[in-house]
């Protein structure tokens, strides 16, 4: 017999964030909660497992391909377990300008892995923006924003990670 998802504590929290979700949105406009149905999801779960996104969808009256199509198109939900830490690089053109492909390349070889892979403890991901232009380069980690960037910085973050 497979695992439950949720522990009973988890399953308290899902409950009760989608109920709060849902009490915004009139009846037939559930659907309308999806966005931050899978945050309380991926808060819970750290990232968002196939039997979620079903109960998601279930809870919001849609499908479950419905519920996957919006998770995937968003770089903010993590269709696979990610690791620990979940570091976007920016690599649009003013981070590119300020040397973003270079702090990218030293993250892939200070890390031992190429963006768009993961590991237990990193997934190092390149992005298109961070919205960041004017203090460029710069790179989130776990949704905190690090700006500026030199190695030396760089270093000094990976440092505390560890």
């Amino acid at each position: 017999m497979a695992e439950p998802l949720f522990t009973p504590e988890e399953q308290k929290k899902f409950d009760a964030g989608i109920a709060e979700i849902i009490s915004h949105y009139p009846p037939d406009r559930k659907s309308a909660g999806m966005l931050p149905a899978l945050r309380v999801l991926q808060e819970i779960k750290g990232w968002l497992p196939p039997e979620g996104l079903r109960l998601v969808a279930k809870s919001l009256e849609v499908t479950p391909e419905r519920a996957y199509e919006v998770a995937s198109f968003y770089v903010m939900y993590h269709l696979k377990k990610p690791g620990k830490y979940v570091i976007d690089v920016c690599t649009n053109l003013s981070c590119s300008l300020w040397g973003a492909e270079k702090m990218l390349a030293y993250l892939e070889e200070k890390l031992g892995l190429k963006a768009g892979e993961a590991n237990e403890k990193f997934t190092l991901r390149e992005t298109e923006c961070l919205a960041s232009c004017g203090t460029a380069p710069c790179l989130q980690i776990n949704e905190d924003h690090h700006e500026s960037l030199t190695r030396a910085k760089l270093d000094a973050i990976l440092a505390k990670l560890s």
